[in-house]
């Protein structure tokens, strides 16, 4: 019944308003009796998916607005005032129709994901290239992508290069320039040169799906303000029926009593809420901010305290071996071959920068056994039948490896100048120290204080780098306060004392040792196309182009959107108090009543579908 009455409610709505037309026409010609019957068969037709759905739900122990429509043009046909019933039931499904079509624009950042969704591959078999669908590729598999075409998969190039748009993913409209060994991501698109990939995520793992499923979550998904509505309208429908009996009690006036019913539908107050969410979710993912839902909303736009890791969140991510210093017997290329292949197990930045710059090197690692990775401080392995540690002094006074004067003097002035410092032993004794620098990102500076300008009073970091690498980095872009040398425990016990301290704090991060940190925090902020899965999936906003400006405009969206909410429920508040009025004052009636009621419906929705637009201008600076 359901799917019959959605096929065909815009026929039976357009039905309704040409009998309406008819009962009119024939009424200004004098055919009183055959307008009258006119406009019952429009009624009657028109209240058609109404009943319906007031009858589910009902079912579902639910008091919707359709059931006040519904008690409304019962009554208005008992007194006989057709006009009214007809003109109540069409405005009401008409309504409906500009509801549903202005809130699809609202989703359309969603729709156009899902548009963008690959369809077929082309797997390479030798030489021969064939075409299968998307669903059919498995890990593993070679593919080819042509100029034009479109990634289908998550994977890593093995051959070729391209510029690579990868709008749907990051929201950065300027095309990255991809080559051998770069990831690729489903969804983008090859607009010059190809590419052979390896498929490494298939399916419901790609990134590209990921982020489908989270925005169908972030616009499914309720604020406080929502849900307190759904409940509110649950008591308020059964309030107004009683209040509308004891008005026919108090006046004897049937047709007051009925348009005090329809008027009072609570139908804007219902509607202003989620349609805002909607729009504020749709406008983060076009930019590549995907915000999981209406309560991080809510919980966003009251952050007052920013809180960052340094690597791969202030700084980009990319840090560069600058400097090997040699201690002892073993040279330069066996102490960078030892340690690169021990590094092989982290997942850190500083180890997987080791682990490339060997490779560039030209330098072949090995497989390392006993490898063990120690949270924060590093790792120990043993490759080729050698003992190695690589890591922090922490590490290193823990296994009791002597750093001597030298070493640590030259350390800390590698630090001063804003390298890290990873101190090498091989055998029980210091080998190396390897300096990594890492740039900061162009817009840190600009984001920041963009965010300060909208409200952030404190931004502090935290980071498991050493002292003098974080007070360089804390110096540059002017932050409040630094941590550093911390654990993934340090960084949540700061998290808890801020919180404590009265701040609503936003942690943001890329890697796994940051994942208790963002979950413990009043939002969390992952950095997605350099970030971690595990991040990813704990934080309430991830940002795809990791760029800071995404975190300010993310945070400014919130705002808006929290704004953008209040401003329908007092809209819709404000309305129904004047039509209530109105009603008790006689100056409204049902028909005129109930166009101002739609009305404001689509004042709301119209207000809301702002938020697609919002910050347009300083939009430019993400993409």
């Amino acid at each position: 019944m359901i799917k019959w009455i959605n096929k065909y409610k815009n026929r039976i709505t357009a039905l309704s308003g040409i009998l309406i037309a008819l009962g009119f026409t024939l009424k200004t010609l004098g055919y009183a009796a055959a307008a009258d019957y006119a406009l019952i068969v429009a009624t009657l037709i028109a209240v058609v998916p109404i009943m319906y759905k007031a009858y589910l739900a009902l079912r579902m122990k639910a008091f919707s607005i359709e059931l006040l429509v519904m008690i409304a043009v019962i009554g208005a046909l008992f007194i006989r005032e057709y006009t009214e019933s007809s003109v109540v039931t069409f405005l009401f499904l008409f309504g409906d129709f500009l509801e549903a079509r202005t809130l699809e624009k609202t989703r359309s950042s969603l729709r156009s994901l899902i548009d963008m969704a690959p369809q077929e591959a082309i797997v390479l078999h030798g030489t021969d290239q064939v075409v299968v669908p998307v669903e059919d590729v498995a890990v593993g598999d070679r593919l080819f992508i042509k100029p034009g075409g479109k990634i289908p998969v998550d994977g890593i190039i093995v051959k070729g290069q391209a510029a690579i748009n990868e709008a749907a993913v990051t929201g950065e409209a300027i095309p990255a320039n991809k080559s051998l060994d770069d990831k690729v991501f489903s969804g983008t698109l090859v607009d010059d040169g190809f590419i052979e990939m390896i498929a490494e995520k298939i399916g419901d793992d790609t990134t590209f799906a990921k982020i489908i499923e989270l925005v169908e979550e972030a616009q499914e998904s309720k604020s406080k303000a929502e849900r307190f509505l759904d409940a509110f309208a649950n008591f308020y429908t059964p309030a107004i029926v009683v209040l509308s009996v004891i008005v026919y009690a108090w006046t004897r006036d049937l047709h007051l009593a009925i348009t005090f019913l329809v008027i009072a539908c609570p139908g804007a107050l219902v509607i202003g809420a989620p349609v805002s969410n909607v729009a504020g979710i749709g406008n983060g993912a076009k930019y590549g901010v995907l915000v999981k839902g209406g309560e991080v909303m809510d919980r966003f736009s009251k952050v007052d305290t920013l809180v960052f890791d340094k690597t791969g969140t202030l700084t980009k991510g990319k840090p560069e071996v600058t400097d090997i210093h040699i201690l002892g017997a073993v040279d330069r290329k066996e102490l960078l071959q030892l340690t690169a292949s021990a590094e092989q197990i982290s997942e850190h930045h500083l180890g997987q920068t080791i682990v490339k710059y060997a490779h560039q090197q030209g330098l072949e690692t090995v497989a390392p056994k006993n490898a063990e990775a120690i949270k924060g401080h590093g790792l120990k392995a043993t490759v080729d039948g050698r003992s190695l540690i690589a890591g922090n002094r922490k590490l290193m006074a823990q296994s009791g490896i002597s750093i001597n004067g030298a070493a640590e003097s030259y350390a800390i002035a590698r630090e001063k100048t804003g390298n890290t410092v990873v101190f090498a032993a091989i055998d029980g004794t210091l080998a190396g120290l390897f300096s990594i620098a890492d740039q900061i990102r162009e817009d840190a500076p600009q984001a920041l204080a963009e965010m300060r300008r909208k409200g952030i009073k404190q931004i502090i970091m935290l980071t498991g780098d050493n002292r003098h690498t974080a007070q360089a980095v804390a110096k540059q872009l002017g932050l409040d306060a630094f941590h550093a040398e911390l654990l993934p425990e340090d960084k949540v016990r700061f998290v808890k004392k801020l919180q404590a301290d009265g701040a609503v704090v936003a942690m943001a991060g890329d890697g796994i040792n940051d994942a208790p940190a963002i979950a413990t925090a009043d939002i969390g902020l992952a950095m997605g196309e350099g970030g971690t899965d595990i991040s990813m999936e704990t934080a309430d906003v991830v940002l795809m182009a990791d760029k800071l400006m995404q975190f300010s405009h993310a945070y400014s969206l919130s705002k808006a959107t929290m704004r953008n909410m209040k401003q329908n429920i007092a809209i819709a508040v404000g309305v129904v108090l004047f039509l209530l009025a109105g009603v008790l004052l006689g100056s409204v009636h049902l028909a005129s009543g109930m166009f101002i009621h739609e009305a404001s419906i689509l004042a709301v929705i119209l207000n809301a579908m702002r938020l697609i637009g919002f910050n347009r201008k300083s939009n430019a600076a993400l993409r």
